[in-house]
């Protein structure tokens, strides 16, 4: 069986903690910024962790982490 390939897309996009959690950036923080509020802006700055509904699907493309 040949070995399996990582995602780039999503190798670059998802980082992982020291505790294996895969952390996301959030959307909608790059565009607009005038209209969202400072707390809001504050908020997406942060990174959040991968819902667990989709986090098995991740971990596939991600085979080598």
């Amino acid at each position: 069986m040949s070995k399996a390939k990582t995602h780039q897309g999503t190798a670059k996009r998802i980082g992982i903690t020291a505790r294996g959690k895969l952390m996301r950036g959030r959307q909608m923080a790059g565009h607009l910024r005038v209209v969202k509020s400072p707390k809001r802006r504050r908020s997406l700055k942060r990174d959040v962790a991968v819902h667990e509904d989709i986090r098995r699907k991740i971990e596939g493309l991600l085979p080598y982490r």
